[in-house]
């Protein structure tokens, strides 16, 4: 069963963010069985999603990871803001 990312992530990412009509999670590539993925965020709630020393920026990387890592491919997750 293929995993959607882009809904994994901004589930896990919509609660932390106290503006959720910003929040856009873009898939822009796929190669060699690795998958870029984008999440934008409000300026306000950049701190929120990236946490203490990247604390859980990782923790949304570490779930992510593991459920490609089950289809044999990798994740790269990039957060920033607009």
């Amino acid at each position: 069963m293929a995993v959607n990312y882009e809904k994994l992530i901004k589930d896990l990412v919509m609660p932390l963010v106290t503006k959720p009509e910003d929040l856009m999670v873009k898939k822009f590539s796929e190669e060699n069985n690795v998958l870029t993925i984008q999440i934008f965020v409000h300026q306000d709630d950049l701190g929120r999603v990236i946490g203490k020393n990247g604390r859980i920026a990782n923790a949304i990387r570490t779930i992510a990871y593991a459920s490609a890592s089950r289809e044999g491919k990798k994740v790269m997750i990039n957060i920033d803001s607009f």
